[in-house]
């Protein structure tokens, strides 16, 4: 298995990517720790991977926290005495409005759990990391850095935008650590996000231009599972990605190249 005795830690690990992730990486021999804000979410996603034979911890915390983060670090060392793979993956679409009515609370809210949260995924899981080296997968998508015709989208598509910059920066600085940073940029797959995301009057600044919304080349328009991400996920946790760093992949089907 590509993974034996590797330890994995997954943010946004109950639902979604996340807990697709999770249970390939976990089938490929890792021991995962997996993180949500919903105990109950994350009890639940922990109790599939053990039924599959694997192994995991569940922890609770805001990626946005420092506090938690710290805390979520310190429980996976304690647990397995390393860290391998840390999958940046918990964020939200938060508000998409138009910037005149977009409060400043809310730009605050999708910045935090978005980017913030990736550094503190990042900064905190780094002194593990460092002991034998490893991988960091961030979660990016493909709004912000290839599509910017999601009107009202401008918290998200900044946050996306900054994640890629952020594990650019990282890629270089991490190299003589050994530690590889690549992110992924999913396009329409099947989640839950879009249920949370709330939309205020966007007719007032949809572009004009007509896109060819929904449409993915590669399926004829069928919107694909979530394994379609984890399986990019195992690939550049295991060895056979070993000399990838500093690069973002797009997971959509060609879908952005339509709509971009």
């Amino acid at each position: 298995m590509q993974l034996e005795g590797k330890v994995a830690f997954v943010t946004g690990g109950g639902s979604g990517i996340g807990k697709a992730a999770a249970l390939r990486l976990a089938q490929e021999g890792a021991r995962l720790a997996i993180l949500s804000r919903t105990a109950e979410e994350v009890d639940q996603a922990a109790e599939e991977i053990k039924a599959q034979g694997g192994e995991c911890l569940a922890l609770t915390g805001d990626v946005s926290r420092p506090e938690d983060m710290q805390r979520a670090v310190r429980e996976i060392d304690r647990r397995y005495h390393r860290l391998d793979v840390v999958f940046a993956n918990a964020g939200v679409n938060g508000v998409w409005a138009p910037i005149e009515e977009l409060a400043p609370e809310e730009w605050d809210e999708t910045l935090a759990i978005n980017l913030k949260g990736t550094f503190l995924t990042v900064k905190f899981a780094l002194p593990l990391l460092k002991r034998q080296g490893g991988s960091v997968i961030v979660t990016s998508s493909v709004n912000g850095t290839r599509i910017f015709s999601n009107a009202g989208a401008s918290a998200y598509s900044s946050s996306k935008a900054g994640q890629v910059a952020f594990a650019k920066m990282a890629a270089l600085e991490l190299a003589q650590d050994r530690i590889r940073v690549n992110v992924i940029c999913p396009g329409a797959i099947e989640s839950n996000i879009h249920e949370e995301t709330e939309k205020r009057n966007l007719e007032k600044v949809k572009p004009e231009v007509e896109y060819l919304e929904g449409k993915i080349p590669l399926t004829g328009g069928e919107v694909p599972p979530a394994e379609k991400v984890a399986n990019l996920v195992v690939f550049l946790a295991s060895d056979a990605s070993d000399h990838i760093s500093g690069t973002e992949i797009f997971v959509d089907g060609a879908q952005s190249l339509l709509q971009g």
